[in-house]
């Protein structure tokens, strides 16, 4: 666990404002905002994200028309998460950084519900607002 991780875990479970992770995500350099957004694929894939695109793209406050939400709606999801992560130009990264925490907040959070509502050992779970 360091800093990005929990605060990537806050902004999906919604204890940090988006506005503060995508100040954060400006801030990177290509190549770490490259690695950001790979590390959240990974953890969509980890939080056993289903076809969840319509809902991420609403949460994410993304039009249909945009790049990642093109992406994320076509078939196999874990492909496409992968091209998302890949995206190039930074204002497609911005977007793709916004979908890719919606993604995992749906996905984490429908995760919890179900293997940990009665408690687990995942660290990201114990998150304080502070």
């Amino acid at each position: 666990m360091n800093e990005r991780d929990v605060l990537l875990n806050k902004l999906a479970q919604g204890l940090r404002p988006m506005a503060e992770g995508i100040e954060w995500f400006d801030g990177l350099g290509q190549e770490e905002q490259s690695e950001v957004l790979l590390f959240l694929r990974h953890h969509c894939i980890q939080a056993r994200v289903v076809e969840d695109a319509l809902e991420s793209i609403r949460c994410a406050g993304l039009r249909p028309t945009h790049t990642p939400a093109v992406l994320i709606s076509r078939s196999r999801i874990d492909e496409q998460l992968g091209k998302i992560a890949g995206l190039v130009p930074l204002d497609e990264r911005r977007k793709a950084f916004r979908l890719l925490i919606a993604v995992l907040a749906i996905a984490d959070g429908r995760r919890r519900e179900r293997f940990c509502s009665g408690g687990c050992s995942h660290w990201w779970h114990r998150l304080s607002v502070a």
